[in-house]
């Protein structure tokens, strides 16, 4: 059985959760993380975790390799040497990087190691950075020298394409959802219009929660009893939290924080519409296809959501949800309204979305698919 390192600079965030369900789904793959910071270790038990640091040079050295032969950091602050005798000892036929940035970083690497290496992107990692001078170049360097990159969505295939990823090399990489966990659930139209909108994300800009709690402003004013959930964290929960407030939302807004996969599944089995109305932001960070989403509509909630990134390709819009334009508040109200007064339609598109995610996204038949990637992958570097 080949051996594959999966390497997340982080293992593992809290909004992480779709790489934890790839590492530990694999099934024809032996696996080992291999990351610089261990995080969260009860919410992501996994036994196999090296934490790769550096290995300490002289001063002359690390001069020597600094100013006189030019080599980058990652050679001469001793990481280089580091991860390569970790991926020795640990007989690595195959490196799995998460995140073009983290390619990135890892390039003079990839570059060297006789094995090959494949990169995922996932939604953010394909935007430029300013303040890095020469990223953008490296991050085009990385796209032409991987066997093969992957993607969570055709809009970061064309991404990855218009930064000079050679389209053979494209492998669609889609999340996989344990859609055991979230079972669908036949929902009934509440009584005296108490609607339960949720949304569960990081709270940050390109997610669009000013746009829902504006359009939610306008819904509640014609059902005075419904009710918008927030779960997750991120440093726009006080700015949300103050707008709620600006709006006369702060007895109808609840904001949960970060919660369990139960305590998720929970909730929108409780809900009526996920709401995730996405845009993109002024330094182009923008989704892939938003794991939550996904995990709601497993359990029947129909989407209200936003034309960008990869949701189109999730969100079959009149069938499975609404979509609007990015930024547009009368248009997410308005959806929102549609759904609401179609309760046949709202039933409807609640099926559809769960039937949807099953034919599309179920996380064994996904895992597989990662694997032939792999199995691709190693298959080419033999060619050579």
């Amino acid at each position: 059985m080949s051996t594959v390192a999966s390497y997340c600079t982080t293992f593992l965030k809290p909004e992480m959760m779709h790489i934890y369900r790839q590492v530990t789904g694999l099934k024809d793959f032996q696996t080992f993380a291999v990351c610089r910071e261990r995080m969260n270790s009860c919410k992501f038990p996994f036994p196999e975790v090296e934490i790769v640091g550096s290995v300490k040079s002289n001063f002359i050295r690390r001069f020597w390799l600094k100013y006189i032969k030019n080599e980058p950091p990652i050679v001469y602050r001793g990481e280089y040497a580091a991860l390569q005798g970790l991926l020795d000892r640990r007989q690595a036929d195959l490196m799995h990087v998460y995140f073009g940035h983290t390619g990135v970083h890892l390039l003079p690497f990839i570059k060297r190691w006789p094995k090959p290496t494949v990169v995922s992107f996932h939604g953010m990692d394909i935007q430029p950075r300013e303040g890095q001078s020469g990223y953008l170049e490296s991050l085009r360097e990385l796209l032409r020298t991987v066997p093969l990159a992957m993607g969570r969505s055709n809009s970061l295939k064309e991404g990855m394409i218009a930064l000079g990823l050679p389209e053979e090399r494209f492998r669609m990489n889609r999340t996989g959802i344990p859609l055991e966990n979230f079972p669908f659930h036949d929902r009934e139209v509440p009584r005296g219009g108490k609607w339960h909108i949720v949304q569960a994300c990081r709270l940050i800009e390109k997610k669009g929660i000013d746009i829902a709690l504006k359009a939610f402003a306008g819904f509640v004013s014609h059902y005075p009893d419904a009710k918008y959930t927030i779960a997750g964290e991120g440093p726009l929960l006080e700015p949300m939290k103050a707008l709620a407030d600006q709006l006369g939302l702060a007895g109808a807004v609840n904001f949960t924080g970060f919660l369990s996969e139960a305590e998720l599944r929970d909730l929108y089995l409780r809900s009526h519409i996920f709401l995730h109305p996405s845009q993109m932001t002024a330094d182009f960070n923008q989704e892939g296809i938003p794991n939550s989403m996904l995990e709601a509509m497993s359990t029947g909630l129909p989407v209200v959501a936003t034309l960008h990134g990869g949701i189109p390709e999730a969100v079959d819009h009149g069938t499975t949800g609404l979509l609007t334009d990015e930024r547009d508040v009368a248009g997410v109200q308005d959806a929102i309204m549609s759904l609401v007064s179609s309760p046949d339609v709202w039933l409807t598109m609640g099926r559809c979305a769960s039937m949807a995610m099953h034919e599309n996204f179920e996380r064994s038949m996904q895992v597989a698919k990662l694997e032939d990637v792999y199995r691709e992958a190693i298959e080419l570097s033999h060619a050579k």
